[in-house]
């Protein structure tokens, strides 16, 4: 009896499997059979197996005009005319690129226009003079950079306000004349000012914070000129030295009036009591949204408690009891540091200013990205700076610029480019300061055509005469590459901008689609425009 109880399901299965067989016997011969359909490209791809003839290839429909995407496979290719909607999918070429079977694949974001977005639509006047600035300034400006004819649009919005007392927060992209827009109204407000020499120790009227040394170096540059024409001293206060070589710098004669330091090296002289920001009347966070992070915030927040900044306005009048004109600069504002920025002043005495551009994909640079192994970088690289060699080529023609994301990265990297005789440049932050010292200036003048360096390179140093960036590694963050990507195509650059990404990892494909996506719907990249577009009281 226990045997048969199992024994029971296995014959009703039995049964069932054998009942339709037994339907079908008990059928007529005239009674048609069930039919049992194929799909069509089923049955074609097993008809195409059984003869052996290869499937025909795919037709794509091209059509004319100038192209947005350019991919490797031309399915996927979108025209400049047409721009995705905002909930409509959007074929991305980099799809499937996490596969490893992706490998030697490519895209790439075409130029929209020539010239850079800065340049396009000027104002009515299109000159200095209509925006407030004294005939001595101008004057100066002529000798120092006979080449600035007419002011970009960011300089055009920036400067009348901060002529008027206003503190200016700056959004725009890079390459568009921010510095010459917090300079010139800095050198005018300080001509105004009577120099108050009552106190033993250094103490500027003007003040410049930027987050690297390279970039203090360039800021005096551009200042310097402007101050001899008229007569104001500007000097630098570079990171990386002792005590000893501070106090040296400060206790230079005539005593300064702009100094351009960086948040290390004034906190030091700050703490050792060598320098004085009680006459201080115009300070200026050149790259906020770095000299905001937290490796610089408590450097910044000590230096701020050591400024009086003004209320409004009003506060700037008395020339006897200085207040503090506050003005920050930056080409990139993530989330987050609008809360930062609410510390600094109050909303109602800042003036928002951002670009259209901002956060967005250049529309005047090309920008490739190429999936790669890792071990096939290098070889393509080598390949690309060949190609690039200014030795060999007749027309007009840029230098290079090849980011990595560590310094180890760019000294090995080093010694293969020596053994293929390529001649080169590096710069990265574990360098003495000794090492750093000029390494970018001889980049500019030309000594050197290709330059291996990390993220210090990339924040607003001015890059004219770079042609190229290839970032052999990816950039970490969507904000690392705006900011890679803006070293070319910058104002005044005699040579079109190209940008070449080598993509080798997971993360590294989920930032590119990012950037596809944003490039095919026209739109800024996301994560980063929230915190400066909540309020904005003038926009550009």
């Amino acid at each position: 009896m226990a045997l048969a109880r199992p024994l029971r399901p296995l014959w009703l299965a039995v049964r069932l499997l054998l009942a339709p067989r037994r339907d079908l016997a008990l059928r007529g011969p005239d009674e048609p059979l069930p039919v049992v359909r194929i799909p069509r490209a089923l049955q074609r791809r097993q008809e195409q197996r059984q003869s052996g003839r290869p499937s025909s290839p795919r037709l794509v429909m091209a059509r004319p005009g100038p192209l947005l995407i350019s991919a490797r496979r031309p399915e996927l290719n979108q025209p400049a005319r047409l721009t995705l909607g905002r909930w409509e999918r959007a074929p991305l070429a980099s799809r499937g690129w996490k596969n490893r079977r992706s490998r030697r694949d490519y895209f790439s974001i075409e130029r929209a226009q020539q010239e850079a977005p800065s340049l396009r639509n000027p104002p009515s006047e299109g000159r200095f003079a209509a925006l407030g600035l004294e005939p001595r300034v101008l004057h100066a400006l002529q000798e120092a950079a006979p080449e600035v004819v007419r002011p970009t649009t960011v300089q055009s919005s920036t400067i009348p306000p901060l002529l008027r007392g206003r503190h200016i927060l700056c959004a725009a992209e890079t390459g568009s004349g921010k510095t010459l827009g917090y300079l010139l109204p800095l050198l005018q407000r300080l001509l105004g000012r009577p120099s108050l020499d009552s106190h033993s120790i250094p103490a500027p009227r003007g003040l410049v914070l930027v987050p690297s040394r390279e970039l203090a170096e360039q800021v005096r540059a551009v200042a310097q000129p402007l101050g001899i024409s008229l007569g104001l001293q500007v000097r630098e206060l570079g990171g990386g030295h002792g005590m000893s070589r501070i106090r040296l710098q400060l206790s230079k004669q005539p005593p300064v009036d702009v100094l351009v330091a960086t948040p290390g090296a004034l906190w030091k002289a700050l703490k050792g009591q060598l320098i004085s920001l009680k006459q201080l009347s115009y300070l200026v966070l050149d790259e906020a949204d770095t000299l905001l992070d937290e490796s610089f915030l408590e450097l910044v927040d000590y230096i701020l408690e050591k400024s009086h900044i003004a209320e409004g306005p009003a506060d700037l009048k008395d020339p006897f009891n200085p207040k503090t004109q506050l003005v920050l600069v930056g080409a990139t504002f993530p989330e987050g540091v609008g809360q930062l920025l609410s510390k600094l002043a109050s909303p109602d005495s800042l003036t928002t200013i951002t670009s259209s551009k901002l956060h967005c994909i250049m529309p005047h640079v090309r920008q490739t990205f190429m999936r790669l192994k890792g071990a096939e970088k290098v070889t393509e690289l080598v390949q690309i700076l060949k190609q690039h060699d200014r030795s060999q080529r007749t027309g007009p023609s840029g230098t290079v610029l090849v980011f990595c994301n560590s310094s180890s990265t760019v000294n090995w990297l080093g010694y293969i480019l020596d053994d293929h005789k390529i001649q080169h440049l590096r710069l990265q932050g574990q360098m003495p300061a000794s090492m750093r010292a000029g390494i970018f200036q001889c980049f500019q003048e030309g000594s050197r055509d290709i330059l291996l360096c990390t993220d210090i390179a990339s924040r607003g140093l001015d890059s004219t005469h770079v042609e190229l960036v290839v970032n052999y590694d990816f950039p970490l963050t969507l904000q690392d590459y705006i900011h890679r990507a803006g070293r070319v195509g910058r104002v005044g650059s005699e040579v079109p901008g190209t940008v070449i990404s080598f993509v080798t990892h997971p993360w590294d494909v989920s930032l590119v689609q990012k950037i596809e996506l944003a490039a095919r719907r026209r739109r800024s990249l996301p994560g980063l425009g929230s915190s400066v577009r909540e309020s904005l009281p003038q926009q550009i």
